[in-house]
C-alpha cells in the first residue's frame, strides 16, 4: 500500500499487528495517524477504547476521520482507516476488561505494544493515579507476557518522574517504595484512607502523577530483567503542539502550554510563578512520535542489552529557549492572534517572587472574579468566575514545582539515533530538534492550533477578535490608571502625606498664577 521502496522503519512495521493503549489521547491519536500514513503496510492497529459520552468504541474511532489530524489520510488513502480495530476495554480491569474474543485476538496476533494510557492529572488523588498508572501498567505487562509473537513493547513515562535527581540519565532509578504494595493498598483501601496517607507516602514528590509514573518504571524494569520481556521506556518532556505533521500546530489537549496560553489569552490568568531564566523543556508531538517509532525499530532489531533501554525524549540543548523569551513571544503573538470572547485584555506577567504573585492574583484575578460573579448574581445568571479561578489556582500550585526550577535531562541515546538514520528515514521520521526551525513561527502555529482545535475558533474569527482586543486594551489602560490613582491616593491619606502634598500643589498653583499676573501687568505697561 505504501508507494515506492520501503525504508527500514517502514519495513519493520510491515505486516505487523500493533496494540495501542491510550489511543484516544493527544499522543495516541498522533501515533495512530503516523502509523497509518507512513507505515500503511502494517497489518492492523488494535486500539483499546472506552465507550464515552454514550458512544461505542467503534463510534469513537469513526470520529477520528472528522479531525483535522486525519485530513491527509482521508484525502490520500482513506482505505487505511479500516485497519483500525477498536476493542472495548479498561486498563484498570483484569485482562484489560476484554471479552474472550478480543482477548484471544490480542494475545494471539499482537507483535508490537505501545502502552500510552495514563492519568495525566497532577492534582489527582493517590488512589486514582495508582489504579491507572500502576495497576493499569501491571495489567498491560501481564497481557504482554501472554503474547506469543511479541517483538517489542513501549512504555510511555515522563522526563519529570525523578524530581530528586539533579541530572536525569537514561536509566531507571530505584525507589524505596514497592509498587506492588501500593497496588494492593489501592485494591482494598478507601479513597479517604489513602488520601490520609498521601502526604507521608509522597514525601518530597510534588504530586501523585510523577510519583506513580516513577514507580511504574520499576514495574517495567522488573519485567524486563526477571521475565525477559522485550520492553523499553520512553520519557518525553512536555509534549507540545506539532511542528509539521500532519498539520502545523495541531493539538487537542489543554494540558500544559496550550492551556496556559488560552487562559492568559482569555484574560483570566494574570500572573504566574515562573523562573524566567529556566529553559523550556518541551518537544513537538510529531518529533516525539517519529522518535518513538524509530527507536522501537532500533531496539527490536538490535541485540538485547543487559539493562532495560531508556530514552529521554527531549530536544537538544541548543534549541531550548528560556521561559522569559517564550513569554515575550506569547505577549506579542497574543495581540496579533487574540482569542475570541476574552473577559479582559491579556496583560499577564511572570515573576519568581511569591509575594508579588499573590498580590497580583488578589487584585487582578480574585477581586474581578468576585465582582463579575456578584454582577451575574444580580442579573440572575449562573456564576462561574470564582470557580474558574479556583481551578486555575489549583493547577498553578501544582505546576509551579516544574516552572520554578531548572531541569537537566541527558538524552544521548534518544538524540544519538538521529546519526544512525538513513536519508529516507530522516525525512519521513524526522525527530531531529534542529529541524523545528524558527521559535516565533512555531509558537505562532501553536497558538493558532490551540485556538482552532481546542476552543474551535476558526481563522475567520480573527478580525472580530482583534477589534475586541483593541477595545479591551483601551478599557484596560483606563482602569489601570484609575486603579493606581486611587491606590496611591489611599496610601497618601493613610500616611498623612496627602495634606502636605495638597498644600504644596496649592502653593505652586498660586505662585504660577501670580507669575502669570505679573507678566500680564508688564505687557500692559
Amino acid at each position: 500500500m505504501t508507494e515506492g521502496k520501503l525504508n527500514s522503519v517502514q519495513e519493520f512495521y510491515k505486516d505487523k499487528t500493533v496494540f495501542i493503549t491510550g489511543g484516544s489521547g493527544f499522543m495516541g491519536k498522533v501515533l495512530i495517524e503516523k502509523l497509518l500514513y507512513s507505515c500503511s503496510d502494517l497489518k492492523e492497529l488494535i486500539v483499546l477504547m472506552r465507550p464515552k459520552r454514550g458512544k461505542t468504541a467503534m463510534q469513537r474511532v469513526e470520529d477520528f476521520s472528522k479531525l483535522a489530524l486525519f485530513k491527509r489520510i482521508m484525502e490520500e488513502k482513506p482505505e487505511v482507516m479500516k485497519k483500525i480495530v477498536p476493542v472495548w476495554g479498561e486498563i484498570t480491569q483484569q485482562d484489560l476488561g476484554l471479552n474472550d474474543e478480543h482477548l484471544n485476538h490480542v494475545v494471539k496476533n499482537t507483535q508490537i505494544v505501545f502502552h500510552f494510557a495514563a492519568s495525566l492529572k497532577l492534582e489527582a488523588t493517590l488512589k486514582q493515579n495508582v489504579l491507572i498508572n500502576l495497576t493499569g501498567t501491571k495489567h498491560v505487562l501481564k497481557m504482554a507476557r501472554q503474547m506469543k509473537n511479541l517483538v517489542q513493547m513501549v512504555h510511555l513515562s515522563t522526563a519529570f518522574c525523578c524530581e530528586d535527581i539533579e541530572v536525569l540519565e537514561e536509566r531507571v532509578y530505584d525507589h524505596p517504595h514497592n509498587p506492588y504494595d501500593l497496588i494492593r493498598c489501592a485494591e482494598w483501601m478507601s479513597e479517604e484512607a489513602m488520601a490520609a496517607m498521601q502526604p507521608d507516602i509522597l514525601g518530597s514528590q510534588p504530586n501523585t502523577y510523577t510519583y506513580t509514573k516513577r514507580l511504574s518504571e520499576v514495574l517495567v524494569r522488573d519485567q524486563y530483567s526477571n521475565e525477559k520481556l522485550p520492553v523499553l521506556i520512553v520519557r518525553p518532556s512536555i509534549v507540545s503542539p506539532s511542528f509539521k505533521e500532519p498539520v502545523p500546530g495541531w493539538v487537542d489537549s489543554l494540558n500544559g502550554p496550550p492551556g496556559i496560553l488560552l487562559a492568559a489569552g482569555k484574560g483570566v490568568l494574570r500572573s504566574m510563578l515562573i523562573n524566567p531564566d529556566g529553559l523550556i523543556e518541551a518537544i513537538p508531538v510529531d518529533a516525539c512520535i517519529n522518535g518513538i517509532l524509530t527507536l522501537t525499530k532500533h531496539v527490536a532489531t538490535e541485540k538485547r542489552s543487559e539493562e532495560i533501554p531508556v530514552f529521554n525524549a527531549t530536544i537538544h540543548e541548543s534549541r531550548r529557549i528560556t521561559n522569559g523569551q517564550m513569554f515575550d513571544y506569547a505577549k506579542e503573538l497574543g495581540d496579533l492572534y487574540p482569542v475570541s470572547g476574552g473577559l479582559w485584555y491579556p496583560d499577564g506577567s511572570i515573576t519568581q517572587n511569591v509575594y508579588v504573585h499573590k498580590v497580583k492574583t488578589f487584585f487582578f484575578q480574585w477581586l474581578p472574579a468576585y465582582f463579575i460573579d456578584f454582577m451575574l448574581l444580580c442579573f440572575g445568571q449562573k456564576r462561574f468566575m470564582v470557580y474558574v479561578q479556583k481551578r486555575i489556582a489549583t493547577g498553578l500550585e501544582v505546576l509551579q514545582f516544574f516552572t520554578m526550577r531548572k531541569w537537566n535531562f541527558k538524552s544521548d541515546s534518544f538524540n544519538g539515533l538521529i546519526a544512525q538514520q538513513m536519508p529516507d528515514e530522516y525525512d519521513m521520521f524526522l525527530f531531529d530538534s534542529q529541524y523545528v526551525g524558527d521559535d516565533w513561527e512555531y509558537l505562532k502555529n501553536s497558538m493558532l492550533g490551540a485556538r482552532q482545535y481546542c476552543v474551535k475558533e476558526p481563522l475567520s474569527t480573527l478580525p472580530r477578535a482583534r477589534l475586541q482586543n483593541k477595545i479591551q486594551y483601551g478599557v484596560h489602560v483606563t482602569c489601570k490608571l484609575l486603579f493606581w490613582y486611587f491606590f496611591i491616593s489611599f496610601l497618601l491619606r493613610m500616611t498623612g502625606l496627602m495634606d502636605p502634598i495638597s498644600d504644596f500643589v496649592d502653593s505652586l498653583t498660586s505662585a504660577i498664577s501670580r507669575n502669570n499676573s505679573s507678566i500680564v501687568t508688564l505687557n500692559t505697561m
